[in-house]
């Protein structure tokens, strides 16, 4: 395809004007001012548009699609453990299969091209990511209530199954990651054996760190005093690239020990307000030279994939809590969004609109009456537009959402599936 007359987000974010984006294949591989030699296929007309980077999640559990609106107004520990956990026994392989595929058409409207995920039923889920065209960053979140060894358990076996049989498939697209679920639902025998078994497989380590006071402070008191980060350090568990979801409560030492292991956060804005359950300090983060991405949690304390929204509250929520009105630039959040989430999930050739890159791309449309008039276009995207303004998603190359449609999902039946999964789950809590 080429993309004809159209604005652009560079990769150093600047804005460019009247540029003509090539993608052959799976490619980015011309951009510049003038038309280029050669067939490109397909020429998209990109008047009133902008190309840029699609945008990468990087703390999600997407089949829960299936419980959007299912627990409102209550805590964390209430939601999971009357609402969540309760309705997520009775899911099958077939219910997370369409789950994700919802979960992925909604990313995939919203401009995000690749997701990091934490769920079970994970072969189900990389089948739908395979299907779809997408890509998608892989967990079996492990818990252990028991003294067995990491050996023992299902979820074990069924992390080291999935990373044999998919990662890597898809050309790439589908990647498989280690995943402790958390310090509460585990103990220090199995967080320091997986932590040795992900590092001589070479897998990356998906952990909810900190995401509530109580979480946070129970950890120190278990702990001779430890919070979860100096706990999982002393365990090795960064000791692989580790993306650690929330950290809300991180203090003192935390921020350095981030910094040094080169441990991603993902920050996760509506999801820990719509708990109640604080939030990420950002700026010091930033100011310590972690890198910092944008998750949206689950749908099921969301309640939607919509990332631009994501964006503006995270550029937004730091400016009140610190009193600062400076903090977080329009391009900061962009660049959490897009390069930074490549960099989390080990993907160093997309994230950026520059050639060689993988062609993950989104057009916004420029035309509505709230996108005008255009001062500083970053400052249009996170502040003034709307998710509904992507009106085109690429992943390698291929188009897989374009004006309300999607070439490689049947929406009606991915939501025929999905209440028919409801009904029976419904039934059976009747």
């Amino acid at each position: 395809m080429l993309f004809h007359n159209i604005r652009i987000l560079d990769e150093h974010l600047e804005d460019r004007q009247g540029m003509y984006v090539g993608v052959q294949e799976d490619r980015i591989t011309y951009i510049g001012d003038k038309k280029p030699a050669g067939d490109f296929g397909a020429i998209y007309d990109g008047r009133n548009r902008l190309l840029m980077s699609g945008f990468f999640n990087t703390h999600a559990h997407t089949p829960m699609t299936l419980m959007r609106g299912y627990g409102e107004n209550m805590s964390l520990q209430s939601w999971l453990n009357d609402r969540i956990f309760p309705f997520e026994t009775n899911l099958t392989g077939d219910d997370v299969y369409y789950a994700m595929l919802l979960g992925i058409a909604e990313s995939l409207r919203f401009g995000i091209v690749s997701t990091t995920d934490m769920y079970y039923f994970c072969d189900r889920m990389a089948e739908a990511v395979l299907a779809s065209g997408a890509k998608n960053n892989i967990s079996r979140g492990i818990t252990c209530f028991t003294d067995d060894d990491l050996e023992a358990l299902v979820a074990y076996r069924e992390s080291k199954s999935l990373f044999e049989t998919y990662h890597g498939s898809g050309n790439g697209r589908v990647r498989i990651d280690m995943s402790l679920h958390a310090e509460y639902t585990s103990n220090p025998k199995i967080a320091k054996q997986l932590a040795e078994f992900s590092r001589k497989l070479g897998a990356q380590m998906h952990v909810h760190i900190s995401e509530t006071k109580t979480e946070h402070e129970e950890c120190k008191q278990r702990h001779g005093g430890k919070t979860p980060v100096a706990y999982f350090n002393e365990l090795g568990l960064f000791d692989t690239k580790t993306t650690a979801a929330h950290c809300v409560w991180i203090e003192g030492e935390d921020f350095s020990v981030l910094k040094e292991k080169g441990v991603t956060v993902a920050s996760n804005a509506v999801s820990n307000l719509k708990l109640a359950s604080g939030i990420c300090n950002v700026p010091k983060l930033m100011e310590h030279g972690v890198n910092v991405t944008i998750g949206t949690d689950s749908v099921a304390s969301n309640n939607s994939l919509n990332y631009i929204e994501e964006l503006k509250l995270f550029a937004l929520l730091h400016k009140e809590n610190s009193m600062d009105p400076t903090v977080i630039t329009p391009k900061q959040s962009i660049h959490a969004g897009t390069a930074a989430g490549a960099f989390s999930q080990g993907r160093t050739d997309t994230g950026k609109l520059a050639v060689g890159n993988k062609a993950d791309l989104i057009v916004l449309d420029l035309s509505g009456p709230h996108m005008f008039p255009v001062h500083d276009i970053a400052t249009n995207l996170v502040y003034s537009a709307s998710g509904s303004d992507v009106v085109l998603t690429m992943v390698d190359g291929k188009v897989l959402y374009q004006d309300g449609e999607f070439p490689t999902i049947d929406l009606e039946q991915v939501k025929f599936q999905v209440m028919r999964s409801l009904k029976r789950i419904g039934s059976i809590h009747a």
